[in-house]
């Protein structure tokens, strides 16, 4: 585990990551940044206080026009008359204070309420269904609120006291003396595990938890041109929040089905024909199918095995875009692998006259 060592004091604009001609605004940033980062309220890992002392330390002085004066000249011994045992510096009694004064949140607020978790799930979808849209029916298993308790823990007609060892707060305050001072580390209180109450009577069907888990169906409506792997979003149907904090996201992944003879290109549809060589040579009409019913297709005399025709619009709506893709029709001529003696007769005959056309011309 990494660990950050005070006993060589570091460059300040090392610490803060920034050059030495950052301006102030740059310089604010970067503290920003890091004491969010390393602020033991929230981070626990070992070293984060005294690397968030670290960074205190140096924005202190790169902040003050004077005192950044004084340590650009004279490095360290510079700033030796200052005092950054503590916060004095910035006017704050505690972690507490500057947390909110930079992060809108103070370590004294109430016990903080967690957003709920977001869960996943499958739908299978055939090619018609991902292609037009369609609606389903899925069903999922989240955590949701107890019904008997509301949620409260408590069984009902009981209530939970206020946490003596946190006031309700969550959290409780250890001030710990070490070489460089007195400093805080907000922690989770342990007696209420940071709710800020005590269930005396616990919830009988939930065990105390104020949530349980439950089967839940709803129906979703699936846009039309979702492609296989694409996933949908539905707010606050993942599992239920703390304490009134909203419920997490339900994420639906589609699973699309492969079609006997449509293949996706993109927004596009390819379909493969195939005419006999009679058909190529004189010419023909030939139905279609789409996702729109059956399309005629004129195909012209001597045409040839590998031409592609286009349907136009008549291929997959583009999701969350106007406009739609085209069915591109791949034309195949068969060569048949078996001939009646009728055929066989008919074939010769074509060939016999085939060639006598080429001496003819020679």
């Amino acid at each position: 585990m990494k660990r950050w060592i005070m006993a060589v004091r570091r460059d300040y604009y090392e610490i803060l990551g920034v050059d030495r001609n950052a301006g102030p605004d740059e310089i604010k940033k970067a503290f920003r940044k890091l004491a969010k980062e390393h602020h033991p309220d929230r981070n626990h890992q070992d070293g984060s206080a005294e690397r968030f002392k670290e960074v205190n330390e140096a924005y202190e002085v790169l902040s003050d026009e004077g005192k950044r004066d004084a340590y650009d000249r004279f490095g360290h011994a510079g700033t030796q008359s200052q005092d950054f045992g503590g916060f004095g510096g910035f006017g704050f009694s505690g972690f507490g204070d500057i947390f909110d004064a930079f992060f809108g949140a103070s370590a004294d607020s109430g016990p903080s309420a967690r957003p709920g978790s977001d869960i996943q799930t499958r739908v299978t979808l055939s090619f018609e269904e991902a292609a037009l849209g369609c609606e389903k029916e899925i069903t999922v298993n989240r955590i949701e609120r107890c019904d008997r308790c509301h949620g409260s823990r408590s069984e009902p007609g009981s209530e939970s006291t206020r946490c003596s060892d946190c006031d309700g707060r969550g959290r409780v305050q250890r001030v710990q003396q070490s070489l460089f001072g007195k400093f805080a580390n907000i922690i989770t209180c342990p007696s209420c595990n940071g709710e800020g109450r005590i269930v005396k009577n616990p919830c009988i069907q939930c065990r105390g938890s104020g949530k349980e888990q439950k089967t839940h169906s709803l129906k979703v409506n699936i846009p039309a041109g979702i492609d296989n792997g694409n996933a949908i979003r539905l707010s606050g149907e993942g599992n239920v929040g703390d304490r009134g904090a909203p419920s997490g996201h339900l994420y639906i992944t589609a699973q699309v089905m492969e079609h006997p003879y449509f293949y996706r290109n993109g927004f596009d549809i390819n379909y493969e024909l195939k005419i006999n060589f009679a058909q190529a040579a004189l010419g023909c009409e030939a139905m279609v199918p789409t996702l729109f019913g059956e399309e005629k297709l004129k195909i012209p005399r001597g045409t040839q095995s590998g031409t592609q025709f286009k349907l136009k619009n008549k291929g997959i709506k583009r999701l969350q875009r106007s406009g739609q893709g085209d069915q591109l029709v791949h034309l195949t001529v068969v060569t048949p692998e078996k001939l009646n003696k009728e055929q066989k007769r008919l074939f010769e005959e074509l060939e016999k006259s085939f060639s006598s056309g080429k001496k003819k011309k020679a």
